[in-house]
């Protein structure tokens, strides 16, 4: 079963620039992982220093490889999450 999640992420306003400039790079080889399906990262309109990532995997172990992978640990566990104010993760379903 695919596993769809989307995660908000706020930065600390004095650090978005830099984490700004980590995103091509996460976004470019998570999209290459053999069981990604789909990897879009939004920043709001209304506040730069919150981001929403959309992402899909054919199933949970491909979810959980990608968190295990070296560039995910490396960039988000690394060097983005120790600036963020607030992460907050949801698993979705598609009802319609």
């Amino acid at each position: 079963m695919e596993k769809e999640v989307i995660v908000k992420w706020k930065i600390k306003e004095s650090e978005t620039a830099e984490i700004l400039k980590l995103l091509p790079e996460l976004a470019e080889k998570t999209k290459k992982e053999e069981g990604n399906i789909y990897y879009a990262i939004y920043q709001s309109e209304d506040n730069p220093n919150e981001l929403i990532l959309h992402e899909r995997y054919v199933d949970q172990q491909a979810q959980e490889i990608h968190r295990n992978s070296k560039h995910y640990q490396s960039i988000v566990v690394d060097q983005i999450a120790p600036y963020l104010e607030e992460r907050t993760v949801y698993v979705v379903k598609k009802l319609i």
